[in-house]
C-alpha cells in the first residue's frame, strides 16, 4: 500500500469516526450528562481522531498544515495522558464544536 492509499484510508476512517461522534451528539447534552458511558465514548473518539490527525500530518505536512490538525493531536494527548483532569463540559464542546470544523477539513482534503 502506498502513501496515497494510506492517506485515503485514514481520511475515510476519520470521516467515519466524526460521523459516529455526530450521531452521539444528536442524543443531546442532557443524555450526555446523564449517561456515564457517553463521556467515556467521547474520550475514545477524541483519542481516535487525534491519532488519525497525527498520522495524516506526518504523512503530508503541507496538505494537513491547518492548525486544527495539530490541535486534534494535542487534545488526544491530553485526554490519553491526563484522563483524570478531563472536564466533561470541555469534552462536550470539543466534540460538538471542533469535530464539525475538522469534518470540513476532511472534506476539503478528500477533494484536494
Amino acid at each position: 500500500m502506498n502513501e496515497h492509499d494510506r492517506i485515503d484510508r485514514w481520511l475515510a476512517d476519520l470521516e467515519s469516526t466524526l460521523r459516529e461522534a455526530a450521531a452521539l451528539v444528536e442524543r443531546g447534552i442532557d443524555v450526555y450528562r446523564a449517561d456515564a458511558a457517553l463521556p467515556l465514548a467521547f474520550e475514545a473518539l477524541v483519542n481516535r481522531v487525534g491519532d488519525l490527525a497525527k498520522r495524516l500530518s506526518r504523512a503530508d505536512a503541507e496538505r494537513f498544515a491547518d492548525p486544527m490538525w495539530a490541535s486534534a493531536a494535542r487534545t488526544r494527548d491530553f485526554v490519553v495522558h491526563h484522563y483524570d483532569r478531563i472536564d466533561p463540559a470541555l469534552l462536550w464542546r470539543t466534540v460538538t464544536e471542533s469535530f464539525p470544523r475538522l469534518r470540513r477539513l476532511v472534506d476539503a482534503a478528500k477533494r484536494g
